[in-house]
């Protein structure tokens, strides 16, 4: 049976990572995205493949709604959805105004929330899967994400809430919070010095490729392997939610502190 995905924010950074994963598997492919040159991009490569690239904004719950009847017509039934769509905020909290805070809720938290909702009473009864993409910043509290990352919070959250609801209906939801990724986006804004920040930060002292992150939503999306997970948050982190200290993180003074 031909299976259909919609993946927002599927035309740039981890979410093209995702759209190419899903493609390579067989699946059938709709980019939901800003109009932007990304989307335009991605369409001009990948309509020839059959992917269907809708200019979207997903806080519009009209537009989410005819977006999504409009897969069903054109590629076949829905059976998953990945949000990937979401806006950044790098702030201090003295420095985050209300109005940045309200806008990184509504595109991360709002955003996926109708995607989500929409998806659902479509997929109800297929035994589709829905696949937040999240962020390490949900889980800990980085200095300087306190609208990404209570966006992040609340999408954990919101994963865990919809997993016991959908449940019935034969639908999973779970989450994928990577760390740091090596996108177009992070190359640009990373300095040196920051990404020297996060490799100390890693356990596994590198950045994640973005066909890592990918991979790990696939395998929630598709559900050979993943058919009995649900309501979880994996952290494709290279182990920075559970490093604690680290001969990359610690001072040399620290040396010998415990126990003295």
């Amino acid at each position: 049976m031909t299976r259909s995905v919609i993946v927002t924010g599927g035309a740039s950074g981890i979410g093209a990572g995702i759209v190419s994963a899903a493609l390579a598997a067989g699946w059938r492919v709709a980019i939901f995205d800003l109009d932007n040159p990304s989307l335009q991009e991605a369409r001009a490569r990948l309509e020839p493949r059959g992917v269907l690239c809708i200019a979207l904004d997903v806080t519009d719950e009209t537009a989410v709604a005819e977006a999504v009847t409009r897969v069903e017509a054109e590629l076949g039934p829905l059976a998953g959805l990945v949000n990937s769509a979401g806006i950044g905020l790098d702030a201090a909290v003295m420095l985050t105004t209300p109005q940045q805070l309200r806008r990184v809720l509504d595109v991360n938290v709002v955003g996926s929330f109708l995607m989500s909702r929409e998806a659902a009473r479509v997929m109800r009864g297929r035994e589709g899967a829905i696949v937040n993409i999240s962020s390490v910043s949900g889980i800990q509290g980085n200095e300087g994400r306190v609208a990404y990352g209570a966006s992040k919070g609340a999408m954990n959250a919101m994963t865990r809430v919809m997993a016991v609801e959908l449940a019935p209906l034969g639908l999973r939801v779970n989450a994928v919070a990577p760390g740091p990724v090596d996108t177009p986006m992070a190359r640009q804004w990373h300095g040196e010095e920051v990404r020297q920040g996060w490799i100390n930060a890693v356990p596994m002292r590198r950045y994640a490729s973005v066909e890592e992150i990918a991979g790990a939503a696939l395998f929630l999306l598709e559900g050979s392997g993943s058919s009995y997970i649900t309501g979880q948050v994996l952290a494709v982190d290279g182990g920075f939610t559970i490093g604690g200290l680290s001969s990359g993180t610690t001072a040399s003074a620290n040396a010998g502190a415990e126990g003295s």
